[in-house]
């Protein structure tokens, strides 16, 4: 396209600092005239601009051009664009660009310095930025005239303040998302909330932040230096996290006139603001504090620029106007932006150097290179979107549906995350700007709006989940309430149910306050709604420690597997059990505990110990009862054994121990319910109920082993064997390894014994009385059986069985009489109490 300037309108430079009117003046300016544009450096803020303009003029007299949409009625007046999209080719009367001091940007500098030498309205030209830029303009543009607008109020330093101290009415500035994501959790935290406003958001989604804002719903934002051009809120303070941001090559410290522009946005119009660090950021140094205060900044000395007179006769004609110098003093040539390195990356594939053989092409080739990446990652997805853009629009003259429409289907999601919907708004801005593009599709009214209506519901859920993850509204009423002069109407009901001026804020459950909405914790709390909720907890703590133990209870019930080892008063968790210094030493964590002061949480911590005690206690009761037969070297060692293993052991390991057993010891123990199997020895009371699921919670906390999703329960004859788990985890389960299963201890016995039956009789068929005991599939039964020590025959059909020549390994171990029996906790009450008898009977 042929450039040329229009040096017949007359051009005005409106320069200052913020606040000082300038988008105004020229919006006023625009308004008298009978058409006019303006070029903005933000789609945010085109948007406002273009809904001030709808207020005053109505929907059809304006007109929005983004590179990303486009709104143009017929018969528009008044044309609200990013500087990117500005139509240069239609004539206004009046043409203002702002923030004109962009052009010493390294990113986006060669297109404002192109407006500046090409963009000019027929009657008059407004180019509205800092001072900063007035040398270069005097060059650039010698015969623009020079309007200089004063701060309409004071900008003053406040230092240093802490988050939770901020006052109201304040932006909290970061420069990255995560980092404006993490100061929004705080915000949430100390003040019930805040409002998000970043450039990645769309007009939709920033417009419903900062209304929630505007209203008094939140007074807070938290923000990325995107608020610093033009757009305008109800600020009083800014307040600075960090002095460093990325300029797309390196982190480098904040200018003067970059903390001004930022700062700028506090105290509108007549009414002074401040501004200040927070966070990790100490503060700034006092030169660029009086730079700041005075507005006072160093010239600029160089603009970027990019020779816009494109030569398209070839691929490498185009390469070569793209590096040509610039021809004038002051300015530095952009030489990578984003669709310059497209164009590089794909100048060297084949398929489309192939195809970029005319000038039709090569110029077809820069328009999908100039396909914007919204994600500002320019990957290889991105170079190869455009590939296939370029390549389909060169062969078929346009974009078929259906590829479309599968790309756009993708994005027409709203669930996911915060950086998940965020993403999806990248992509589909991108495709908006395709479906914009004249002639790239066959419908592209219907691809526009539908992209529109995609991008509007992703909006409102990135809305909603911005708000559901940073403010808390009913902390946020809290905070306001709790305000000094203001007075904490706090109530808590007898029911637990507390209310803040009449208003339910949320439940107090056992000693812990859980707001509504689900997420505890007292963050959102002010000092008054803690001292008042603090004295309800008190008088709950004295009641806790005076209720007899059947008011508390241990989560065992498999039904609710993510509340196992949770230790429960009047059915509100309290504590976890956690690994301790032994098997029967577990240790208690408090859990929700946020309203007790360090005293409170160790009287609560001496209750729930001896209840565990007496817990413990109880449990051990069927042990006990073993270790009290302990008569004799025999029987206290098998005690000894099954003490160690909480009741189950492997028949091998105590083998020697159970041949010397008499016939009235053997009975002895019977009768208190321990049982001498073929393949383990075990208490059965200890495997039964609810002593069984301690067992297993006990082992697993002393062992590092997580317990499992859904403990078997009795009715379960057999679970799935899984080889990376101990042998002694399934003995805490109750269960022994046999092959591919694991079978409950009284089953694999039963079935043990219903072999040795079989095998003393000759070689045996698998009958339908095994299959029956085993309860599982046929190969696993043949696994367990062969687990046993028991192989198949040679015959065909059912298979017959024989012992094997040797037995199974762990029947083979037996216990010499001189044996030392195996200590798995030397600090177990077990071993204690076996080292105190012998000590006693050498004594003797």
């Amino acid at each position: 396209m042929e450039r040329r300037t229009r040096e017949a309108s007359r051009v005005t430079a409106v320069l200052g600092p913020t606040n000082t009117g300038k988008t105004h003046l020229a919006v006023e300016r625009m308004l008298t005239a009978r058409s006019g544009m303006m070029g903005f450096p933000l789609r945010l803020l085109a948007r406002e601009i273009y809904d001030r303009v709808v207020r005053l003029k109505g929907e059809s007299a304006a007109a929005l051009i983004t590179g990303e949409e486009k709104r143009i009625p017929p018969g528009a007046k008044y044309f609200l664009c990013t500087v990117e999209a500005m139509p240069l080719d239609l004539e206004t009367e009046f043409l203002a660009i702002d923030e004109v001091q962009l052009a010493a940007d390294r990113e986006r500098g060669h297109v404002f310095t192109d407006r500046l030498l090409h963009a000019r309205g027929t009657r008059e030209t407004m180019l509205l930025g800092a001072e900063s830029i007035r040398p270069r303009l005097r060059e650039l543009v010698p015969n623009a005239e020079y309007i200089m607008r004063p701060r309409f109020s004071e900008l003053r330093y406040l230092g240093a303040k802490k988050l939770p101290r901020l006052p109201p009415r304040s932006a909290v500035i970061a420069f990255s998302a995560e980092d404006v994501y993490a100061l929004a959790e705080q915000m949430r935290g100390t003040r019930g909330g805040c409002a998000v406003v970043l450039g990645a958001l769309s007009p939709r989604t920033r417009n419903a932040q900062v209304a929630m804002y505007q209203a008094g719903e939140v007074d807070y934002l938290v923000a990325t230096d995107a608020i610093g051009m033009g757009l305008n809120m109800d600020l009083d303070h800014v307040w600075f996290s960090a002095g460093r941001k990325f300029d797309g090559e390196n982190p480098r410290a904040l200018t003067a006139a970059e903390v001004a522009q930022i700062a700028g946005r506090a105290g509108r119009y007549l009414r002074n603001g401040g501004f200040g660090v927070t966070g990790s950021l100490e503060g700034f140094d006092d030169t660029l504090v009086e730079a700041v205060e005075a507005h006072r900044f160093p010239t600029l000395s160089t603009l970027y620029w990019r020779n816009a007179e494109l030569d398209f006769r070839s691929l490498q004609h185009l390469l070569r106007s793209l590096d040509r110098p610039p021809h004038l003093p002051g300015l530095r040539r952009k030489a990578d932006a984003d669709d310059h390195l497209t164009l590089l990356a794909l100048a060297r594939d084949d398929e489309v150097v192939r195809r970029a053989t005319s000038r039709d092409t090569v110029r077809l080739l820069w328009d999908a290179c100039q396909i914007p990446d919204f994600r500002k990652t320019l990957a290889d997805a991105h170079f190869k979107l455009v590939k296939d853009i370029f390549i389909r629009l060169a062969d078929q003259g346009d974009l078929p549906n259906y590829w479309v429409g599968t790309h756009i289907a993708r994005l027409d999601r709203v669930d996911g995350d915060i950086d998940t919907l965020t993403s999806r708004i990248s992509h589909i801005r991108t495709w908006t700007y395709i479906a914009y593009r004249p002639g790239w599709t066959d419908d592209s009214r219907g691809w526009q709006e539908r992209t529109r209506a995609i991008e509007d519901r992703l909006s409102d859920a990135l809305h909603e989940r911005l708000t559901q993850r940073f403010v808390d509204r009913r902390a946020a009423a809290l905070y306001r309430e709790s305000r000094p002069g203001e007075g904490a109407r706090i109530s808590v009901e007898p029911d637990g149910t507390v209310f803040v001026g009449g208003h339910a804020i949320g439940k107090l459950e056992a000693l812990h306050f859980t707001p509504e909405g689900g997420q505890g914790g007292t963050g959102g709390l002010t000092a008054g709604a803690a001292k008042t909720l603090g004295a309800e907890v008190a008088r709950r703590l004295v009641q806790l420690e005076q209720d007899d133990d059947s008011a508390f209870a241990l989560a065992l019930d498999e039904r609710s597997p993510e509340r196992i080892g949770t230790l429960s008063w009047r059915d509100q968790a309290v504590a976890r059990l956690i690994a301790g210094d032994g098997l029967l030493k577990p240790r208690l964590r408090l859990i929700r505990v946020d309203l007790l002061d360090s005293a409170q949480k160790e009287r609560l911590r001496r209750r729930l110990a001896l209840w565990l005690s007496n817990r413990l206690t109880e449990f051990l009761a069927p042990l006990q009862r073993v270790e009290a037969l302990g008569t004799n070297p025999t029987l206290r060692g098998l005690a000894f054994q099954l003490g160690e293993t909480l009741g189950l052991v492997p028949r091998g390991r105590v083998q020697g121990l159970v041949s010397r057993l008499t016939a009235e010891e053997r009975a002895l123990l019977r009768s208190i319910g321990v049982r001498l199997g073929q393949l383990s020895v075990y208490v059965k009371p200890m495997l039964m109920k609810e002593r069984g699921r301690l067992r297993t919670l006990l082992f697993s906390l002393a062992h590092g082993t997580e317990v499992p999703a859904a403990l078997p329960g009795r009715s379960r004859v057999s679970v799935p064997h899984d080889a990376a788990l101990p042998d002694e985890f399934y003995a805490a389960l109750g269960f022994v390894p046999l092959g591919a299963r694991a079978f409950r201890v009284d089953v694999a016995e039963r079935l043990a014994a219903a072999l040795r039956k079989r095998a003393r009789l000759g070689p045996f068929p698998l009958d339908s009385e095994l299959k029956s005991l085993g309860a599982c599939k046929r190969p696993d039964l043949l696994a367990a059986i062969a687990a046993l020590g028991y192989r198949p025959g040679n015959e065909t059909g059912e298979p017959v069985f024989s012992a094997s020549p040797r037995p199974p390994k762990d029947a083979r171990r037996k216990t010499r009489r001189h044996d030392t029996p195996r200590l798995v906790d030397p600090d177990s009450p077990f071993a204690k109490l076996v080292a105190l008898k012998s000590a006693t009977a050498t004594r003797r």
